[in-house]
């Protein structure tokens, strides 16, 4: 099923089934992996039929599937990008090297000096770096929302970006890196809309999906523009890659696809396969990591050295928190933040304690990592960003995997002794 209409089929089916047909591959199941840095060309008007398809859209041969240099690209990004929009319900999708690759290749595309975004607070290091810290650089301006489901505050922070110049990024991760804070993505669309009425162009909608990914939260049916997904996480699953894919209207992507032609950020042909062969398994995976995480949270939850827990399977009835989370999300995933009474201290002697978990950064893999969120993956933000964020200097973001749950529990039990 490769070229056939995925409509009618679920994103589990379409995970498995989408993108690739045996026929492009000599009869094979699975697709091989096309190790090659070049293409040959059959003639020399092929060559420059070609040329003319890829980068000018004309021609005899628009429509086709040919390759010149894998920089551009391969059959692997091929059947990866096919299947990746139709998990998403996207027009199309491109793929790079690295989640970050693809937050700073969409920020590149439509950033100009002068130019203003929003985000919210708190967000992957990483992204909170590429627009507090780099992109000032080149002369463009951010500010935060510390509550995404606040349309008082979200319409404050657009206020005062447009104040320095025009909108052209609404970034949304939700849920949010690391305290799985909620975001309203109806009310982003909705704030886009209206700003492109007052101005000359629409800010564009762009939302992390990583921490849910396309089974427990669908961004494109909510009218988002940009749906971006660190394959690395629970895609990937099995932390042994780095890839990040972004998701939407064709216009928008082919304007990425393009950009990444000349910034050689590509994902190459061994790494598409390994997300191929993983993208089968995350329905089956983040079912089990999700029941796992709601017993290591609820146990958390009732632990006298625990301040609190951030899982969004807790949120309160009748909270703007909880209304956003019944309309849009699924599941409530499987990473969270806990916070210790004490700092780091405490943190730092339960974190040594451990026997089972593994600490580290990232997420989404098929063992449960744990760290301390001040001091690894949000160590470059001041305190001022960390507390504006939720972040303590006793919260642990974690990921829970899929080793019995008891378990689980039973490490945390036995190093939390040492708090």
């Amino acid at each position: 099923m490769a070229d056939k209409t995925p409509e009618g089929f679920r994103p589990e089916t379409l995970a498995v089934a989408y993108g690739y047909d045996p026929q492009m591959g000599m009869g094979s199941v699975k697709p091989p992996i096309f190790m090659t840095s070049t293409f040959v060309y059959p003639s020399a008007q092929h060559a420059k039929d070609v040329h003319e398809a890829y980068f000018d859209g004309t021609g005899p041969l628009v429509g086709e599937t040919n390759h010149i240099y894998a920089r551009l690209g391969h059959p692997g990004l091929d059947f990866l990008e096919k299947r990746l929009a139709a998990i998403d319900g996207a027009e199309d999708a491109v793929a790079f090297c690295s989640g970050m690759a693809a937050h700073t290749s969409i920020a590149l595309a439509h950033v100009r000096p002068g130019d203003s975004v929003i985000h919210g607070r708190p967000i992957y290091g990483g992204v909170d770096m590429l627009y507090n810290s780099i992109m000032p650089q080149f002369g463009s301006h951010a500010m935060a929302y510390l509550d995404g489901c606040d349309e008082a505050g979200v319409r404050a922070a657009a206020e005062a970006a447009m104040a320095k110049g025009p909108l052209k990024l609404i970034i949304a991760e939700t849920p949010a890196n690391p305290t799985a804070a909620i975001v309203d993505l109806d009310l982003m669309v909705r704030i886009a809309d209206e700003v492109g009425a007052r101005q000359d162009h629409r800010p564009l909608v762009v939302v992390d999906n990583t921490l849910l990914g396309p089974f427990a939260q669908r961004p494109i049916e909510q009218g988002v523009d940009l749906c971006m997904t660190a394959l690395t996480k629970y895609c990937g699953g099995h932390s042994d890659l780095l890839a990040g894919g972004v998701s939407g209207r064709k216009e928008l992507i082919q304007q990425l696809r393009m950009l990444r032609t000349t910034w050689g950020n590509h994902l190459d042909p061994y790494t598409c396969w390994l997300v191929m062969r993983s993208l089968e398994s995350v329905a089956v995976r983040t079912e089990r990591a999700m029941a796992n995480a709601r017993g290591v949270a609820t146990y958390l939850q009732g632990h006298p050295k625990v301040a609190g827990v951030t899982y969004l399977g807790f949120l309160e009835a009748g909270t703007p928190q909880r209304a956003v989370y019944d309309r849009q999300c699924k599941a409530a995933g499987s990473t969270f933040s806990f916070h210790l009474h004490g700092g780091e201290a405490e943190a730092f002697r339960m974190l040594d304690r451990l026997r089972l978990m593994k600490m580290a950064v990232s997420l989404g893999g098929s063992e449960t990592l744990i760290c301390h969120s001040a001091s690894t993956t949000h160590y470059a933000l001041t305190p001022e960003q960390r507390q504006q964020g939720g972040i303590t200097d006793g919260t642990m973001r974690l990921s829970v995997g899929l080793e019995h749950v008891d378990d689980l529990i039973a490490d945390l039990a036995q190093a939390l002794e040492a708090v």
